[in-house]
């Protein structure tokens, strides 16, 4: 409960500097949005209303409802948060009726500024504006979105120990999967894809982060190989990548294995050059290095070779397997690492005839420096 306090106490000074007297969140189909469960634990469909208002009456502290598509679910997940549960069904099931007795019940006075999710399609807020006439109706892309998006790059202790967790599993299974593709246990790339979300499933996780991408070598040359992934061979001659991640109390982990067979000397160098960018982008990785810098000396290197990288550099991990800060070479990205950042770093490269490497680790900054929390590598068999 205090880890929920602290976070929500966190958006209501932001709210109270921006003169926000109510802010509703969405985490429904088609407008997803992790915050919800950062602030109260709920896994989903929901709406989050928050104030700085106490509820009347009220024993607890509840300056925010929870209104649960399954109030049973809320109970569950959200009943150690600060906030007051109320079932969607209550309110017929209309987000702005939802907000309207929100409104009421929080006594918020006329011309009061209420910012709903960036995310609302137009018509959707200008629904909004006619039944709230009496309030001024914010819906802007500079908002508590964003800044939510900066307090979750910063993740607090309990958040560190779940994606500990969730890395240690993570390590786990890329040991199985190298021994498993070595005894040829693991054949294909939809074996190499059950195994992981059976495995994690075993081990206490909610599943894979993301749908399993694993591309044999005829494959590999894609990013991210479209169907994720076939009954085709895995880990056969050439590079074969295997991109994955395991959810842990709902924190991610997201890791690249390429697996190595008999390759030829244009293959080697690929593989050599994406090993050396990794160790070079890691060692960068310390508190107060811009993330840009990072990027850049990345694309520096490659560029030595007559090589480019296609893609961002990293990314960060958490509720969502892509999160801030950013790790790109470019002129808007102003992310500086701060320790209780958590993120990836990928060097890849590709060939529509040679296959693709990538090699990617998930990097935890700390006072000190930083830790690498997973054992992604370059196996060759």
């Amino acid at each position: 409960m205090e880890n929920y306090s602290t976070r929500l106490a966190k958006i209501q000074d932001w709210m109270t500097e921006e003169g926000i007297s109510l802010l509703m969140l969405e985490d429904t189909e088609g407008r997803r949005d992790k915050n919800i469960r950062w602030l109260t634990g709920h896994p989903g469909d929901a709406l989050l209303f928050i104030t700085q208002e106490e509820v009347p009456s009220r024993k607890i502290n509840s300056k925010a409802i929870l209104a649960a598509w399954d109030i049973n679910l809320a109970k569950l997940y959200a009943g150690l948060s600060p906030v007051m549960i109320a079932a969607y069904n209550d309110f017929g099931r209309q987000p702005i009726k939802a907000i309207a007795a929100a409104l009421q019940l929080f006594k918020i006075p006329s011309g009061s500024k209420i910012e709903i999710p960036s995310v609302t399609p137009y018509p959707s807020f200008l629904d909004y504006v006619g039944e709230l006439s009496g309030y001024d109706i914010l819906c802007r892309n500079n908002g508590a979105n964003v800044e939510l998006d900066k307090l979750r790059a910063v993740k607090d202790e309990e958040e560190i120990a779940d994606i500990r967790k969730a890395a240690d599993i993570t390590n786990e299974l890329i040991d199985l999967l190298e021994k498993n593709v070595r005894e040829e246990k693991i054949k294909t790339e939809a074996d190499a894809a059950l195994f992981i979300e059976i495995e994690a499933r075993k081990r206490g996780c909610e599943g894979t982060s993301f749908e399993t991408l694993a591309a044999g070598s005829f494959r590999s040359f894609a990013i991210h190989a479209f169907p994720a992934w076939t009954n085709f061979p895995f880990g056969e001659k050439g590079l074969s990548i295997l991109d994955f991640g395991v959810k842990y109390n709902g924190y991610c982990t997201d890791v690249t294995l390429t697996f190595a067979r008999d390759l030829n000397p244009k293959q080697e160098r690929i593989v050599n050059l994406v090993e050396k960018a990794a160790k070079l982008a890691t060692a960068m990785a310390h508190n107060e290095t811009p993330a840009k810098d990072i990027a850049a000396a990345v694309d520096t290197f490659f560029a030595k070779s007559k090589k480019e990288m296609p893609h961002g550099l990293g990314h960060g991990i958490g509720l969502q397997e892509h999160e801030y800060p950013v790790i790109r070479n470019r002129s808007d990205n102003e992310w500086v690492l701060k320790p209780g950042m958590i993120f990836t770093i990928e060097p890849g490269l590709y060939d529509t005839l040679l296959g693709g490497c990538r090699l990617e680790n998930d990097i935890l900054i700390t006072e000190k420096g930083q830790e690498i929390l997973t054992t992604a590598r370059i196996i060759r068999l």
